[in-house]
């Protein structure tokens, strides 16, 4: 299955979050007990890592993640875009990737 692809914008500085609802392929919530979501950002050409993705498990019964970048972690990426997917483990350790995109990266002003 290929990956979904989100682009997104968020600013430096600021907290940033989003949730998945991770399906089987019968479009059923996932049960997500003993699978890993992970996520990183990378510059373009992956040579520097910018960030980990927070990873909480909301619902685990249920396939519901949050991913979550602090103001901390924002504050660091000088840069205009950055990637980032999220690869999904599953505990026979098979991996795939869900999601793929780019972060346009905007200043932001007010401190």
């Amino acid at each position: 299955m290929a990956a979904g692809i989100h682009n997104f914008k968020l600013k430096r500085r600021e907290d940033f979050n989003f949730q998945l609802d991770i399906a089987d392929g019968d479009n059923n919530a996932l049960n997500l007990t003993g699978h890993t979501i992970k996520s990183q950002c990378w510059d373009k050409n992956r040579v520097f890592k910018y960030a980990d993705f927070n990873v909480t498990m909301l619902d685990i019964n249920n396939g519901k993640v949050k991913l979550s970048l602090t103001d901390d972690q924002t504050a660091t990426f000088l840069t205009d875009a950055l990637s980032y997917d999220v690869k999904h483990i599953f505990p026979n350790g098979d991996e795939t990737y869900l999601l793929e995109g780019v972060i346009t990266i905007r200043e932001g002003f007010t401190e």
